[in-house]
């Protein structure tokens, strides 16, 4: 029955993004889109997503804003550009008029309202630039060598033990740690 279930899942994936590309939808090469994404269908052929990007789970990409039409008649509508290499966090949502610069960091949860420069890390409602990718970078290799590593080969969810699961547990309670190995695509 599960097997049932996840090829239904992703039937109706595969049409969404067809039906998105089909309608103008720009995606670059190497992207990676997560479960939950929602991508504007009525206006998808204002956005585009350029190469090596990463969507996490339910980020959502808004080009029109319908929010004045009941008071003024009209609707607001804009471009999304998301630059190559970027990485969008988890239930973020991007609203119209946006480009999100190249190889830069939207935190999880953010409202995406402005642009966001190259090269930059962008967290918070409405998001905003906390720092550079160059000094976020150097941020968690320098606390990486004071934290534990646990490596995707034993800790990853399709290998970890029982053991392994409190080693880590354990190890999280005080203390900030890394996973390191492939990312496993959806």
């Amino acid at each position: 029955m599960l097997n049932l279930i996840d090829a239904i899942r992703r039937y109706r994936r595969e049409r969404y993004f067809a039906n998105l590309l089909r309608n103008g939808l720009v995606l670059g090469r190497d992207v990676q889109i997560n479960d939950g994404v929602f991508i504007d269908p009525s206006h998808c052929f204002l956005i585009t997503i350029k190469d090596r990007c990463v969507l996490a789970p339910c980020v959502r990409l808004i080009a029109h804003d319908a929010s004045m039409f009941r008071f003024m008649g009209i609707t607001r509508v804009g471009r999304i550009t998301i630059e190559r290499n970027c990485f969008i966090g988890d239930s973020t949502l991007v609203l119209p008029g946006v480009r999100i610069g190249p190889d830069s960091i939207v935190g999880a949860g953010a409202v995406v309202v402005g642009d966001i420069p190259p090269h930059s890390v962008a967290a918070g409602n409405p998001a905003k630039v906390i720092c550079s990718l160059e000094d976020f970078l150097a941020k968690h290799r320098a606390v990486k060598e004071r934290s534990r590593t646990f490596h995707e080969d034993e800790y990853s969810l399709l290998r970890i033990t029982g053991e392994k699961k409190k080693d880590m547990l354990d190890y999280l309670e005080k203390n900030i740690g890394y996973m390191e190995g492939e990312i496993p695509a959806e």
